[in-house]
């Protein structure tokens, strides 16, 4: 076993990571042999379909299953009456807000029934056949309509969530009294939803008092204490399986209800049961990113220092408690070097789909508006705005108790650096006009509050007589990656071939314990276990290998699988031909991720440059060319990290561009634009062919012992900023709403003349 007490010093050279090395399961995912919860097919299984509530509010008074019940091929229904289904769901600060099925529906597509069935097609036709009474009540699905006097509740107690959350530092009025340009202005980000490729879904069967279930989810471990705890079962009698998943972006974070109804339908018909959800319901009921206004007042000197700023932000969660603020204040407190700081957020309960993190919650939000905010002071300024962040670079976690020193920042690189490869000086001096085309470049400067290692984890390395590895983790593989980086650790330090490495992950019954992977949080947390065990097993390797050339430990190192004297290379023994290790048939090293460094705070940081031609007749913004410079330490795979940056590219761009959840808000309060032909996602169309990631590496020692820093949450924090921006260098005029349609391009233009 590794030795807790020591911490393995950080690589200087590798030879292996940092290399630009494909997935090793990529033939199974291009290839359709990979199975994904939503391919899982057992035996005698059925097929669970969901009753929504069409209203965005309303009492359910009566349901009546007996026409379904009587249909073809329905086994169970399930519904607020059943005894096993009284399940409290969503927590308030005080008690639960609801139920599984609860009498009182708070946003259109909340559950009001379930059954399961022979067929998809016999669940589907038989859901349809419930009946149900409604009492229709008035609902809100705006956070201005929900605070307004008179609003309709969504719950007891009026629409807003708790006390307004305010944060201070320092003296605002002193240092707007202190500054030379004050600059104040609104901005609006829409509500957006995660859309991802593969919908979400569950496979539940029992086998007596235990469960299994195969589950879409970013945390086996976090869904199988959560569903224990529903169904009143002992932790250990759940089983949750998450070999593959087809995107998350935090909407598989957390246990949903489609998990808990395929359990229970499981029980009640002594049957396996598949639950998938379809693309509808994934747009209205497994989460969000909530839409938020935000005001914001910033102060300068002449020199560019900046001498205050103000937030003020109100966003909603939808019906339950989603934070509809949470994180959208905190590139206002930490990314630019600022004495005085306040920062105010109102959190609305509207009837709407609940909030799930979102890749940064909260941060993408504050940066159209911050980033943005910044142009305007560069532009009163007469400053560039590459110059103007320059010179408001922090060098503490101002937002963190204490402001602590950051265990490295690479701002101030990924600015210069950035411009200089993105050639910004000069682009920003060519002519942007063109009529009827313009042209016009944009910066935007982000960090993420997290990204240092979410604890704790356990890894377990095994190295068979053969020389082959068997890796076991918890960790899921949300599509970044993660299986690909922690084999390239392994080989790393064992000096194995990837092809020798076997992987054992995302099963409750079979692997060691972590926390879901969200929050840029996977590599920095396992790396570092995974590196710990392999050295342990590398360690027991060398005390064998030295017994058997008589030569000290502390004399040897492992080489393409040969151990190998280093004074005198001609003395080695191949891994595999350790007599030790043939009696033994196997040596386990075992890895655990401790806590972050003490006294220092691990964030990641970027800054990212946009070109773009607006149409001034057709409003239409076309995005040229895009540079993400990032800071996320240590480069672990280069195609992965680019993958995970380009992928932050475009999901930036749809913020910015085309995405934006919309409701009628004066009739039925539903979502209408809940498919994938009006909730425009990004397409190769919308990204630019000329996209380039800049990695800046500070060699940091002190985040942990691989030097890896998260990157998944960075990678799509400045990117809409950055394009916004774009478009106000072009055109002369800035839009402070998202998306910039455009409709909204062609307002901003008629406005302007």
């Amino acid at each position: 076993m590794a030795d807790q007490t020591q911490t393995p010093p950080p690589w200087k050279d590798t030879k292996i990571v940092g290399s630009a090395t494909p997935r090793i399961d990529a033939y199974e995912r291009v290839s359709g042999s990979a199975v994904y919860p939503t391919d899982v097919v057992l035996p005698d299984m059925l097929y669970a379909a969901v009753l929504r509530c069409p209203h965005a509010h309303a009492r359910v008074t009566r349901v009546d299953a007996t026409r379904a019940e009587a249909m073809p091929g329905v086994r169970a229904v399930i519904t607020d009456a059943t005894p096993e289904a009284k399940i409290d769901w969503y927590q308030g600060r005080e008690k639960p807000l609801s139920r599984l099925f609860d009498s009182e529906c708070r946003y259109a597509g909340e559950e009001v029934a379930a059954l399961a069935a022979e067929t998809p097609y016999q669940a589907w036709d038989a859901a349809r056949a419930i009946t149900v009474d409604y009492e229709v009540l008035p609902h809100v699905v705006t956070e201005e309509d929900a605070l307004k006097p008179g609003a309709p509740p969504v719950h007891g107690g009026g629409n807003r969530v708790g006390d307004v959350q305010v944060t201070e530092r320092g003296n605002v009025a002193a240092g707007f009294a202190a500054a030379d340009v004050v600059l104040e202005q609104t901005y609006r980000t829409p509500c957006e939803i995660h859309t991802t490729a593969e919908p979400h879904g569950s496979v539940a069967r029992w086998e007596g008092n235990r469960l299994t279930v195969w589950d879409s989810t970013q945390g086996v471990f976090f869904i199988q204490s959560a569903l224990a705890a529903s169904l009143g079962l002992p932790i250990a009698n759940v089983r949750v399986i998450g070999h593959y998943m087809g995107g998350g972006f935090g909407s598989k974070i957390e246990l949903s209800k489609h998990t808990v109804i395929a359990a229970l339908l499981a029980r009640r018909t002594a049957r396996p049961v598949k639950l998938v959800l379809s693309r509808e319901e994934t747009l209205v009921a497994v989460g969000n990113r909530p839409a938020n206004a935000m005001t914001i007042k910033a102060g300068a000197k002449k020199d560019g220092t900046l001498t205050a700023l103000h937030l003020k932000t109100v966003g909603s969660g939808g019906a339950y408690l989603g934070d509809g603020v949470g994180g959208v204040d905190w590139q206002v407190r930490d990314l630019y070097r600022c004495p005085n700081v306040r920062t105010e957020a109102t959190d609305v309960f509207i009837n709407a789909g609940p909030a799930r993190p979102f890749r940064a919650p909260g941060h993408p939000q504050c940066a159209w508006a911050l980033e943005q905010t910044m142009d305007g002071l560069a532009e009163r300024l007469k400053m560039d705005p590459v110059e103007l962040r320059l010179r408001n670079i922090p060098a503490v976690s101002q937002a963190s108790e204490g402001q602590p020193p950051y265990s490295s920042t690479g701002l101030r690189e990924c600015l210069t650096e950035g411009a200089a490869a993105f050639g910004w000086k000069e682009a920003r001096a060519r002519a942007k006009d063109a009529a009827p085309i313009r042209r016009g470049v944009g910066v935007a400067a982000g960090l993420w509050q997290g990204g240092g290692a979410w604890p704790p984890a356990t890894v377990l390395v095994k190295l068979f007589a053969d020389g082959s590895v068997n890796l076991n983790m918890g960790a899921a593989d949300i599509g970044t990656g993660t299986k690909t980086v922690m084999a390239m650790v392994v080989a790393e330090e064992l000096g194995v071939g990837l092809d020798q490495i076997q992987i054992e992950h995302a099963d409750t019954a079979t692997t060691q314990f972590t926390n879901p992977s969200g929050g840029s949080k996977t590599v920095p947390t396992e790396a570092p276990a995974v590196r710990e065990a392999a050295i342990a097993v590398k360690r027991e390797l060398l005390a064998l290998a030295g017994e058997q050339l008589k030569l000290p430990v502390d004399q040897l190192s492992i080489v393409d699988g040969t151990i190998v004297s280093v004074a005198d290379p001609a003395k080695k023994v191949a891994v595999r031909e350790l007599g030790g290790l043939q009696r033994r048939g196997v040596v386990v090293g075992v890895g655990s991720r401790g806590p972050d460094p003490e006294g220092k705070v691990v964030c990641p940081f970027a800054a990212h440059f946009a070109e773009v031609e607006v149409n001034t007749q057709t409003g239409e913004v076309r995005l040229v060319r895009f540079l993400a410079a990032q800071d996320s330490g240590r480069v672990m795979n280069r195609l992965t990290y680019e993958n995970q940056v380009f992928g932050g590219i475009t999901m930036g761009t749809g913020l910015a561009l085309t995405e934006e959840r919309v409701m009628d808000r004066a009739r039925t309060g539903r979502m209408v634009n809940a498919n994938w032909h009006d909730y425009k996602i990004p397409t190769a169309l919308d990204v630019p062919a000329d996209q380039t990631c800049l990695p800046i590496d500070p060699h940091d020692s002190g985040c942990n012992s691989v030097g890896a820093k998260g990157l998944g949450e960075p990678a799509t924090i400045p990117t809409a900023a950055a394009i916004a921006n774009a478009v106000g260098h072009a055109i002369g005029v800035r839009l402070t709403d998202a998306p910039m349609t455009r409709k909204r391009v062609l307002e901003a233009l008629h406005q302007r003349r």
